[in-house]
């Protein structure tokens, strides 16, 4: 059994996400992953599996990437501002945590795209992400016309960025016997500051199940 939250929740949650992302890692091969939910331009809300590719536990937020164009990316740039989640059955564990949502500064994201395998670059590059096509024939073309240029280092896309998550909202989620689980849920206000927010005090809730 996953033992429960401190009975004493901690003044501040991000430490605390740290540890429970860096075990997931050790022990789940696809502990990065995280569902990210949207609200679109006409209201409606929408999700996906995204990767998570980095979390500063300092500054308060978490980074993915993806194209300006995609229907994520047209989303965020009407109501910039998303909800997350994580989930690791075999460790009974659940974090949600949602706020606003900044771009990424481009050092980090052009640090990362260079990181990144070369054919994933060369399908990023390729692929107009959420946009029609007419089949996955057509679609592998492009892919080859691209690689056929025989660049090694090819440039990121304009398009292709990196998106912050700023936590605002948190709630940690522990599985217990007879459904009697754990939760707590912190929350703070944020401020706008150079490079996105400065986070004020945290407020913990113990919440039932």
């Amino acid at each position: 059994m996953t033992e429960p939250l401190p009975t004493v929740l901690p003044s501040n949650p991000l430490p605390l996400v740290g540890d429970w992302l860096a075990e997931a890692e050790r022990t789940i091969r696809t502990a990065s992953t995280m569902a990210l939910a949207t609200t679109d331009p006409d209201g409606r809300p929408s999700a996906r599996m995204v990767i998570c590719r980095g979390f500063d536990a300092s500054a308060g937020w978490l980074v993915f990437y993806s194209d300006r164009p995609s229907r994520k990316g047209r989303a965020l740039a009407v109501h910039p501002r998303a909800a997350l989640v994580f989930y690791w059955e075999p460790l009974q564990r659940q974090i949600r945590i949602e706020g606003p949502v900044t771009e990424a500064p481009a050092a980090p994201t052009e640090a990362y795209w260079q990181s990144r395998p070369l054919d994933a670059r060369i399908a990023a590059i390729a692929s107009d992400q959420s946009a029609p096509i007419a089949s996955r024939a057509e679609l592998l073309a492009k892919v080859a016309a691209v690689a056929a240029r025989g660049d090694d280092d090819p440039p990121r896309p304009e398009r292709w960025i990196g998106y912050r998550v700023w936590a605002e909202h948190v709630e940690l989620w522990v599985s217990q016997p007879a459904r009697i689980h754990d939760r707590a849920v912190w929350t703070r206000p944020l401020t706008p500051s150079p490079g996105g927010f400065t986070g004020g005090p945290w407020e913990a809730t113990r919440l039932q199940p």
